[in-house]
């Protein structure tokens, strides 16, 4: 993939609404993936395509632990990705107790 490319595939991934609230609750660490489904009121399946797109993008990182995923931002973004990320308002969530 050619740098235009990605840079149009991070624009796209972070394009969407849904995509921008897991960014803002990423902002204060590491978070679960089941952690997501109260924050955008969607479906499990759901929100793991959102991260899919995210991690596509190389915007995200995932790690499992057992049977759940946890996701935090990559080291490394490009400027361009790190200042929307810094324009957004932090979500808190409400971690579960299953991981």
């Amino acid at each position: 993939m050619d740098n235009l490319e990605l840079i149009a595939k991070q624009l796209k991934a972070v394009s969407d609404p849904n995509r921008l609230k897991l960014l803002a609750c990423l902002k204060k660490g590491e978070v679960c993936a089941c952690d997501f489904v109260d924050v955008l009121k969607i479906s499990q399946p759901a929100v793991s395509q959102q991260l899919k797109k995210l991690k596509e993008a190389g915007i995200i990182a995932e790690r499992s632990a057992g049977t759940w995923k946890h996701y935090r931002l990559n080291n490394s973004l490009p400027l361009y990705i790190q200042a929307i990320i810094d324009e957004l308002e932090e979500i808190s969530i409400i971690k579960c107790d299953c991981c």
